[in-house]
Parts: C-alpha cells; structure tokens; sequence
C-alpha cells in the first residue's frame, strides 16, 4: 500500500513538472497540446502511462518547433485529430482492449463447439 501511495504521488510531481513545460509554451501550442491532451485521454487504459509518454514526445517536439519558430500547425498539419491518431497508434487504449475482448469472446466461443 505505502509503495502504491509513493508510486502515486511521483507520478503527480512528475506531471505537474509535465505541465509547467506546456505553461511555458507559446499560446498557440499551448492551446493544441491541451486539445491532443484531452482527446488523447479517451483512449487510454490502465494508468495512462503510455498516454504520458507519448504527451512527454510531444512537448519536447513542440517545443523544438517553437525554438524554431515554426507555427504549431507546421508541425501537426491541418488534420490534428489525425496528427494525435498517429500519436496514440502504438499506445494501448481501451480501442485496442475493446477490439481484443471482442475477438476472444468470439474465439472462445467457437473453440468450445
């Protein structure tokens, strides 16, 4: 229980410090990587972690964009609901769970007959 609750509250300092990188971002990527952050989280499952890592990706490469000077539409494009599909795409998310319970309670059922 206590290594849970230690567990817990590094993963809290480590995505406020997440997040005071976002804060210092430019407004307009400030405000797209809040947008792929909250669209993001309907897909993930179980702790997020893999939602988290691929957040830490995305700041360092918004950040990079804006030391650059690029605009953040030069870097997610016009399609940034695709954008962050590419993103998640090798993270597992409750599509992936959903699709795979599917498959298996069809296989079960068939392997019994």
């Amino acid at each position: 229980m206590m290594e849970m609750f230690k567990k817990l509250i590094g993963d809290k300092k480590e995505y406020k410090m997440m997040m005071a990188r976002v804060e210092a971002l430019p407004e307009d990527y400030k405000f797209v990587f809040k947008k792929i952050q909250t669209y993001m989280w309907n897909f993930a499952t179980g702790n997020g972690m893999d939602m988290l890592h691929i957040q830490y990706e995305l700041i360092d490469l918004f950040e990079a964009g804006a030391a650059e000077g690029r605009q953040v539409l030069d870097i997610t494009g016009e399609d940034v609901a695709g954008f962050a599909d590419e993103l998640v795409a090798n993270a597992k998310t409750y599509v992936a769970k959903y699709r795979e319970d599917l498959n298996l309670s069809i296989k079960k059922r068939f392997e019994n007959k």
